[in-house]
């Protein structure tokens, strides 16, 4: 399914196994000691997204694995515990039929597989924000959320969803403040890998305002794999994660067929790309040129693990700088993103792992 995209246009960059996606047990008993200068939090089913709850020190995370039954994790990051926030035995729904009409009912959590995450502040609190989840399994849709913070324990409300156009899976997904949804398309159909690979735009992004009928494609925001997307914080720009160029990219949000400027050349293929506390972009992937890889050839072979690397990118210069640069290690691999809360360490996502990678931040001016 194109919802496996991401995981084989990684595979296919880094010349690792076929079988990379197949993720650890997350049923049996884990080892959650450090490895590779990485620390761990354990106890998830593969996060390959993960969000900041603004002014708080929560992280919700989501759950990529095929098998898992809990749609979404809430993560403290101070004392690193894990907890249940949308599964069978957590969280609430309430369809928002005046915004979501066309949503048939709420996902299915006995085939719900959650992908990429953003995080909007709701106008009716300073304390409650709106939560867009790609989901897979049941359906191709981006499920809404309602996340209350007020309390000592977020509580969170499925209200909606807005359902893919038909044969078509999203990768990742960013709102503006009135609620309108943009969500990417890594690549549509009919294209290859080899078409992504040597430049050609293969995926988009897509549009829903509320009160339509459904997503619209973007015309002109066509990039050679498609994947992390984030609003500027002005929502006059558009900052995707073009696996295919190993940059990130900025397009207008008025007329995205303009491209505003763009990263260099990464090591590595970009995966989501999110805003920092202090106006920064975070973006990270594996490795493209693993030497513990070398002599494996091209794919299928064996499972070879790579090392994650984080960068920050300044939103106007696009220039970029490293934060985190690992070595391989089989504990954990398959790098999607990065984050900072509380400020003191990075985090990584993973569309392998069934765990969170931290390390201490190496801080920068």
């Amino acid at each position: 399914m194109i919802r496996n995209l991401k995981t084989l246009l990684i595979i296919v960059l880094s010349f690792c196994s076929a079988n990379l996606f197949a993720a650890d047990s997350v049923n049996g008993a884990e080892d959650c000691s450090g490895s590779g200068g990485l620390n761990y939090i354990c106890g998830l089913d593969v996060p390959e997204d993960l969000v900041i709850i603004p002014g708080t020190d929560w992280v919700v995370a989501g759950a990529y694995s095929e098998e898992s039954t809990t749609g979404l994790y809430l993560v403290d990051a101070v004392s690193k515990n894990v907890t249940e926030l949308y599964s069978p035995q957590a969280g609430r729904n309430r369809l928002n039929r005046n915004l979501y009409g066309a949503c048939p009912d709420a996902p299915d959590l006995n085939n719900f597989q959650t992908h990429g995450l953003g995080i909007q502040i709701n106008v009716s609190s300073d304390e409650r924000y709106n939560l867009y989840v790609v989901s897979h399994g049941g359906r191709e849709a981006i499920e809404v959320f309602e996340l209350d913070a007020s309390s000592d324990m977020p509580q969170i409300t499925w209200v909606g969803c807005v359902l893919m156009p038909e044969g078509l899976d999203a990768n990742d997904v960013s709102a503006m403040r009135d609620g309108t949804i943009l969500a990417t398309v890594l690549m549509h159909p009919g294209f290859s890998f080899e078409d992504l690979l040597s430049g050609m735009p293969t995926g988009s992004v897509y549009k829903w305002v509320p009160g339509s009928s459904g997503f619209i494609k973007l015309e002109g925001s066509e990039l050679p794999g498609n994947n992390g997307i984030q609003v500027s914080e002005d929502e006059t720009e558009i900052f995707i994660a073009a696996s295919g160029l190993s940059a990130i990219v900025t397009l207008s949000n008025s007329n995205p067929s303009r491209v505003l400027r763009r990263t260099r050349t990464m090591a590595f293929a970009p995966d989501n790309v999110v805003y920092d506390s202090n106006g920064y972009l975070l973006t990270a992937g594996m490795r493209d040129d693993e030497a513990t890889c070398a002599g494996t050839g091209a794919p299928p072979v064996s499972n070879c693990p790579r090392g994650s690397i984080a960068s920050y990118i300044h939103p106007e210069t696009m220039q970029d700088r490293v934060i985190l640069d690992t070595v391989a290690t089989p504990d954990f691999t398959g790098a999607t993103m990065a984050i900072i809360p509380g400020g003191k360490e990075v985090w990584i996502g993973s569309f392998r792992s069934p765990r969170i990678a931290y390390q201490l931040l190496d801080r920068f001016e």
